[in-house]
């Protein structure tokens, strides 16, 4: 049998979205690292938040969704997105470079925010 609240803690998933063009011409290691930095981004600046606690207690039942943005103007617009709906996420902008990479949400019940990226592809 389940613990109570299980069920509501494992329908959280944090999705991540990297720039596809940085991942197709940019070495393999800096890409991923984009994407750890985005994701530890969010998990610090939204650590308060029910969900988010909820998430890191799953261990190793998180669910993570990777996707891709085509291009830098993708990603702001989707953040620009997130921002107007209220959607907690950070940007990782790499420096000195000052280059925007990746966007990590919160977790987040998937059917919260799902929507806002469903245009986006799994990063391949």
């Amino acid at each position: 049998m389940a613990a109570p609240g299980a069920a509501g803690a494992a329908a959280l998933v944090q999705y991540v979205v990297l720039r596809g063009d940085l991942a197709r011409s940019w070495p393999l290691g800096a890409v991923v690292a984009q994407a750890c930095h985005a994701v530890l981004a969010a998990a610090h600046a939204h650590g308060g938040h029910p969900d988010t606690g909820a998430y890191l207690e799953l261990g190793g039942a998180m669910r993570t969704v990777v996707l891709e943005a085509p291009d830098e103007a993708a990603l702001t617009v989707l953040a620009e997105t997130l921002k107007q709906h209220s959607i907690d996420h950070e940007v990782w902008t790499e420096q000195p470079e000052n280059v925007p990479t990746c966007l990590a949400l919160r977790p987040y019940p998937k059917d919260q925010v799902q929507q806002h990226l469903k245009k986006f592809k799994l990063l391949k």
